[in-house]
């Protein structure tokens, strides 16, 4: 982190507490569906998907395409209130240990007040980043943040649907760390992206895209352009030369997401899994 940047003045209703009868009404409908041990809704963000189902998603797609084993080092950048984290208590041994950064402060406070005291190899940090979706009073920039580890620290990286909402000089640097953190030997990356290319733009065309990237030019593309980062889709050879870039290399096929119209995807978003290019 080199420049601090003055704070700027935008209203924010994501993950807002709300009242005392919202509390009220939130701990009754936890309690009734058996998830106290689950955050509450105003601070859960999956994109109107179900927060228990979504992580168990991930978990087993970790496991089935990456090979994720229980006593690996892991990190998740964008963790959010513990979405994929929780599902990961179950599976990650006391030989193994997670870390996990995001934006969000009130995310990261119940993630150390709720799962770090039952599981001490699950850590918690908050990252104070300028996001103007997530977290417009951020003070540092993205595109020149050191992640606070030691390089070749993780086997296992993961970074669900962040870079959809980061910009392409954030971008590039997350993944220049992510290859300085990532274990030469054997290390993966499992990354999400929202990857624009032909067939894409075909489905486009015949109005299938579940969402319209309609503003920005190459490499990226925007949802909204007053609100950049709210989503971001990138060309697929642009990705691909930037992890070259980067110390990186993909392996195995990209495995496309149902949200550009296609037909039978693994998930929403576009699956590419990453290595250390000296592997």
């Amino acid at each position: 982190m080199r420049n601090k940047i003055e704070p700027m003045t935008i209203s924010r209703d994501l993950y807002r507490k709300p009242g005392y009868w919202g509390i009220l009404k939130d701990f009754v409908s936890r309690a009734v569906r058996g998830e106290l041990r689950l955050p509450p809704w105003w601070l859960r963000d999956v994109g109107g998907g179900d927060f228990r189902v979504a992580g168990q998603e991930f978990l087993h797609l970790f496991i089935e395409l990456a090979g994720l084993q229980p006593e690996e080092r892991v990190l998740d950048i964008g963790c959010g209130c513990g979405r994929i984290a929780l599902p990961l208590t179950g599976y990650l041994s006391q030989r193994g240990g997670y870390s996990g950064l995001d934006v969000v402060e009130e995310a990261i406070h119940w993630c150390q007040q709720h799962i770090t005291p039952r599981y001490p190899n699950f850590q918690f940090l908050h990252t104070d980043l300028y996001n103007k979706r997530y977290n417009p009073t951020g003070c540092y920039l993205a595109k020149e943040y050191v992640f606070p580890f030691e390089d070749h620290s993780f086997d296992f990286i993961f970074l669900a649907s962040v870079f959809t909402h980061l910009l392409p000089d954030d971008t590039k640097n997350y993944l220049e760390e992510v290859a300085r953190l990532l274990n030469p030997v054997g290390g993966r990356v499992f990354i999400t992206f929202f990857l624009l290319n032909q067939t894409q733009q075909s489905l486009a065309d015949q109005g299938l895209n579940t969402i319209d990237f309609k503003f920005g030019t190459d490499p990226y593309q925007m949802r909204d352009a007053t609100i950049p980062e709210s989503a971001v889709a990138y060309q697929e050879e642009y990705i691909s030369e930037l992890l070259v870039q980067s110390g990186l290399e993909m392996f195995g096929p990209i495995r496309y997401g149902t949200w550009s119209g296609r037909t039978g995807g693994l998930s929403h978003q576009d699956i590419i899994l990453v290595q250390s290019s000296s592997n």
